[in-house]
């Protein structure tokens, strides 16, 4: 019966590490597109979207088997909540890539080197992303806080990217669309760390037990 259970808990472990990976990819390709103005990766960044929402199904699916018809321990009672909830923060990172992507279509040509912040926000919002999964791989508790650490960086962004538009806005007043356009990008990034730090708060609970709001 246990090595059953134990064969199961792997293959949640690899689902999980799947759907991270596709997370990963999405926002990548989100934040590529967003720096070079590719309207058609933006576009293929959106009709992925429905992949990552299915996994999310699959997994959420295969926790609640689990929790039915298995007798878990404390630590993989604690792996299989925690995988519920990671699975939620990354469906929504697939939700705001998507909504990135969608916004970069409507931008068509335009691209935003001129706003080059919001290029370094994406990035560390992408490797907060990358770092989480990783530190969930590895049970590495070091590399979660990592990623709790890294969210002022990219609160920082924001606030600074925020400044930047108002200055845009003041400069250009009849370019107010496209100021608010890439402060919603902004924001989606902004929120795509905020899920990252959660996944790793949930990667720390799933191996010590505590959790951050606990």
């Amino acid at each position: 019966m246990r090595n059953r259970f134990d064969e199961q808990l792997f293959e949640l472990n690899r689902e999980i590490i799947e759907m991270g990976a596709m997370c990963e990819e999405a926002i990548a390709s989100a934040a590529k597109a967003l720096s070079t103005g590719d309207t058609e990766l933006a576009a293929r960044v959106r009709e992925n979207g429905s992949a990552i929402d299915q996994m999310e199904r699959d997994i959420e699916s295969r926790c609640m088997k689990l929790l039915l018809h298995q007798q878990p321990v404390a630590r993989d009672l604690r792996l299989i909540s925690a995988a519920l909830k990671m699975i939620t923060d990354m469906e929504r990172i697939g939700d705001q890539a998507e909504d990135i992507a969608e916004i970069i279509e409507f931008l068509k040509d335009r691209k935003t080197v001129n706003v080059s912040v919001i290029e370094d926000m994406a990035r560390e919002a992408v490797q907060m992303v990358t770092d989480s999964i990783d530190a969930f791989v590895k049970k590495d508790v070091a590399l979660a806080n990592k990623v709790l650490a890294h969210d002022d960086v990219v609160d920082t962004y924001f606030k600074k990217m925020k400044c930047d538009i108002i200055k845009l806005i003041s400069e250009i007043p009849d370019d107010g669309e496209f100021a608010l356009d890439l402060l919603m990008i902004s924001k989606y990034f902004e929120r795509i760390g905020d899920h990252a730090t959660n996944i790793a708060e949930w990667v720390i609970y799933s191996v010590t037990g505590i959790h951050k709001e606990a």
